[in-house]
């Protein structure tokens, strides 16, 4: 297969390995279709997204054209596997709990989450349907394209109100159903529990734990924050900590008055597709992708991320308490219509409880959102960016995040945060 020099791609995704090939498909295919006569025709390989969407995988888009007793036929799959090339990426992934989570997510608990909701006349679809998963020889799971089916990730521009509300829809929902069954059956649930925090080599990359002596060199260099040095000072030596004891609260320090969910993990806007009505443009629906991270935790930490890396500077001045409330009043919802037993939560608590894990905003506003700015600037490269310390240095001082810095900590300061 001859290789293409295209920079909106990943590098490690340009050349498909030698083993996805005519007779790896047809067995996917034959197999998923009931069809032990199908033969594979011809297979195109190329990239299945674009650069910047994701990182913690290599996913290639498999064209297949086959045939069967009942005539021709051709279908688009999405291939994820884990990275072959030696470097940066394939040691950080390596040796983590990815596959196995997301493999567990798509075969046992989303499909059983869509019956729960289906049982309470929500048709609701959670994921996309996965043709074929396996562990050995290789860790790989391949799907069906949504791209056909008129789909498609939210690049070069915010999303809209609407398309934020049909992603927390989804989250809501993926939030009650598994807030139920840990209420009634908690054991269906017990092999989530890795995390960010479990990632064997995650937590000691450099990308993680210079992320706030970053930030604090920031603050120097910008005499307008000077003032809120000080605070950022006293955490200098426990914010891994703090943000370890938030992450794995439910595992280490369970509260008996916490709400706790099967979160998603990574609820960022290159994690979703949308789909909008071909007659009049009406938006019709938001698919979640990337289960990779799901794990038990706090409600709040889904939602604190959405609010960094789901909803633009403009959102989050302008929409973001509609859209919290909107998110929580349709959690609620989704717990009345399926018949939850417990006492319903209540939003009082929840805004306690997001105020409790505050750090956690303070943590994505030093580490995780000066990325997310770099990348939106088209001026970086994900690789580069984590791997290079002398490239996120210079995220901070994009305009674009400095603004945000400004509205952010004004706003930390008026609910008390630094007192």
């Amino acid at each position: 297969m001859a290789a293409t020099t295209n920079d909106s791609f990943n590098a490690d995704e340009l050349v498909a390995p030698a083993w996805l090939n005519a007779q790896f498909f047809e067995e996917v295919l034959a197999k998923h279709e009931k069809a032990p006569e199908l033969k594979v025709v011809n297979v195109k390989m190329s990239p299945a997204s674009g650069k910047g969407d994701h990182y913690a995988s290599v996913m290639f888009r498999g064209n297949v054209s086959y045939t069967t007793e009942k005539g021709e036929f051709s279908k688009s799959l999405i291939i994820k596997t884990m990275p072959e090339e030696e470097g940066h990426k394939k040691e950080m992934l390596s040796d983590s709990y990815l596959f196995e989570t997301e493999i567990g997510m798509y075969t046992k608990v989303l499909p059983r989450f869509e019956e729960i909701l289906k049982k309470s006349g929500d048709e609701t679809r959670l994921c996309v349907p996965c043709l074929y998963h396996s562990l050995k020889p290789r860790q790989i799971m391949v799907f069906e394209d949504l791209v056909p089916q008129g789909y498609a990730v939210v690049r070069d521009r915010n999303a809209t109100v609407d398309e934020l509300k049909g992603a927390l829809t989804k989250l809501a929902k993926l939030h009650a159903v598994s807030f139920q069954v840990l209420h009634e059956t908690p054991d269906f649930l017990e092999e989530f529990k890795h995390g960010l925090c479990s990632m064997p080599n995650f937590m000691n990359d450099p990308f993680l734990t210079t992320g706030f002596g970053n930030f604090m060199e920031f603050l120097d260099k910008k005499p307008e924050f000077t003032k809120y040095k000080p605070y950022f000072k006293s955490l200098e030596h426990t914010y891994m900590k703090l943000f370890t004891d938030i992450m794995e609260e439910y595992r280490e320090n369970r509260q008996p008055n916490g709400y706790y969910v099967l979160s998603h993990g990574d609820f960022h806007l290159r994690n979703m597709m949308f789909k909008y009505n071909n007659e009049d443009n009406s938006f019709e629906d938001c698919m979640l992708l990337d289960y990779q991270i799901c794990n038990i935790c706090s409600i709040t930490i889904d939602v604190i991320y959405s609010i960094y890396m789901m909803m633009s500077p403009e959102d989050r001045q302008h929409n973001c308490e509609e859209l919290v409330n909107f998110y929580f009043s349709t959690f609620v919802d989704t717990l009345k219509k399926t018949g939850f037993k417990g006492e319903l939560p209540s939003f009082v608590e929840f805004q306690k409880q997001m105020s409790r894990h505050k750090f956690f905003e303070l943590f994505l506003l030093s580490t995780f959102l000066p990325m997310l700015h770099g990348i939106r600037s088209n001026a970086f490269d994900i690789p580069e960016v984590i791997q290079k310390n002398e490239i996120r240095k210079k995220m901070y001082f994009l305009d674009e995040y400095v603004e945000d810095v400004k509205f952010l900590l004004n706003k930390f300061e008026k609910l008390g945060y630094f007192d």
